[in-house]
């Protein structure tokens, strides 16, 4: 597996645990955890596109 790949696959695992974080914060009202959450989520979408731009670099 190559390495756009792997970034793809990992970008959008951290991006589900970042919205369950999120999500169960919002139930639980703990802004900190909500905070983590969303910041895990982005991370997530941000590595999910290098994956996406390697891939077509890669062509």
């Amino acid at each position: 597996m190559n390495s756009s790949t792997k970034d793809e696959i990992k970008g959008t695992v951290d991006e589900v645990k970042g919205k369950v974080k999120e999500t169960f914060g919002k139930v639980t009202n703990n802004p900190n955890l909500q905070a983590d959450g969303n910041a895990e989520k982005n991370t997530g979408k941000v590595q999910k596109k290098v994956g996406q731009i390697e891939k077509v670099f890669e062509k």
